[in-house]
């Protein structure tokens, strides 16, 4: 835990050096005669003393440099981890989402001098990021076109992964995409809400179908339907997929474009401010960041660096670097009081052993309880959870799980919706 922080200092000197002609006067003993010594600035003595007036102005100014706080001196070798001092867009946080936007903006760039693009994550392990701890699921079943049309995008990118996302002399990318779909039960209470979005999916092009307790259990007869009035079934890309796949195939794409990878964490940030008037003569101050303070991983050195544009995608975190800037600090009937509407919410996540359970057709069964199932893998695994109330969030400070929780808010209600899963043992 020591070193010194990386800051560029330039030290100057300022002002010009004039030289006048200096004359000096030597009387000899016997008075008589004046001998004039001509101090030229055009002759060697001019070319040796400016030689020895500048190597130590060169002096002064490197031992000035190391001395400063901030100064790149540091009593071992220059990290080579560092980030460059100067980028076009610096993306905050590089999980999929964040090298997903640079591999975009790669291949959209038309400069031909390119865009410098760099990613910091401050997890190299991804250990808590929500990348790799999702269940991998992908849906058109929302109740907004834009999410559906997002999806269908999405899904249609996936199973055409390779043709985007390969690189010369790599291996291809296997997501293992499992195609079984989404399977959702409606209570009769929220039947109506089930139908009014099966409209609005289907009309985005989704293909999905509406299910009758007795279709559900023809087809699934594992399932128990008793108060299930409806169920919503999504015919075509629709399941789940590896995320740590997807996120090393974004990553390693992005970055034989050109995207450099940084291992460390903003923070903090520079900004100049510029002051306007507005029509009813108040101030507002508008705030352009200037750079980035990325910290190094166990290490007190950091690197400043200086960007055009910064994308938050931080994920569960991309309030805290909001508020970072001061974005929802501010008075709360302005603009600058609104935070950015994100916060971190832990659920877990159970994987059990069922060796008699469903097989290949399981879908991604969403109970109307909030409690899902799927299939992971063909040995007789499987995921599952549920989302706490809101009264019973965890604490996010850590990631460990509560394996009471399973048993009293999970088994029950999955068991009751599938009896097959009353004798399972948790794994993890």
């Amino acid at each position: 835990m020591s070193g010194w922080r990386r800051l560029q200092v330039t030290c100057r000197t300022a002002g010009l050096l004039t030289w006048t002609r200096v004359t000096q006067q030597h009387t000899g003993r016997g008075g008589g005669f004046t001998l004039c010594q001509s101090l030229s600035t055009g002759g060697p003595l001019r070319n040796d003393f400016f030689k020895d007036l500048e190597a130590q102005l060169a002096a002064m100014r490197k031992k000035a440099a190391d001395a400063l706080p901030g100064s790149s001196w540091s009593p071992f070798e220059l990290n080579p981890n560092l980030p460059p001092e100067r980028a076009d867009i610096v993306i905050v946080g590089g999980g999929v989402m964040g090298w997903s936007i640079a591999y975009w903006l790669k291949k959209k760039e038309n400069s031909s001098a390119g865009m410098r693009v760099i990613v910091v994550e401050r997890d190299p392990t991804y250990s808590q990021t929500s990348t790799v701890l999702s269940a991998g699921g992908i849906r058109q079943q929302f109740s907004l076109p834009e999410n559906v049309h997002l999806s269908l995008h999405s899904a249609d990118f996936l199973r055409n992964i390779n043709d985007h996302l390969s690189v010369l002399n790599e291996d291809p990318i296997d997501l293992q995409f499992n195609h079984s779909g989404y399977l959702f039960l409606a209570s009769e209470a929220a039947a109506h809400i089930m139908e009014e979005n099966y409209s609005t999916q289907r009309f985005a092009g989704a293909k999905v179908s509406l299910m009758s307790p007795t279709q559900v259990k023809e087809r699934f007869p594992w399932i128990n339907t008793e108060n299930v009035a409806l169920a919503s079934y999504g015919l075509e890309n629709e399941g789940w997929f590896d995320p740590w796949t997807l996120l090393n195939a974004f990553k390693r794409k992005a970055m034989s474009m050109g995207v450099i990878q940084c291992c460390g964490e903003v923070t903090g940030f520079s900004h100049t401010t510029n002051v306007l008037i507005n029509p009813d003569g108040e101030e507002v101050h508008l705030k352009r960041i200037k750079s980035v303070k990325v910290q190094m991983p166990n290490s007190m050195e950091f690197q400043p660096v200086e960007c055009a544009i910064v994308v938050n995608a931080a994920g569960a975190f991309s309030g805290k670097l909001a508020e970072m800037l001061g974005i929802g600090l501010g008075p709360k009937d302005s603009i600058a009081g609104l935070p950015v509407p994100v916060e971190p919410r832990k659920r877990y996540v159970y994987v059990v052993h069922c060796p008699n359970g469903p097989g290949l057709d399981t879908p991604f069964l969403i109970d109307y309880s909030g409690v899902y199932i799927r299939r992971e893998g063909l040995g007789g695994n499987y995921i599952t959870g549920v989302s706490p109330e809101e009264t019973e969030e965890p604490d996010t400070s850590n990631l460990e799980v509560d394996h009471q929780f399973f048993e009293d808010k999970v088994w029950p209600k999955l068991a009751n919706r599938a009896p097959v899963f009353e004798n399972l043992k948790v794994k993890l």
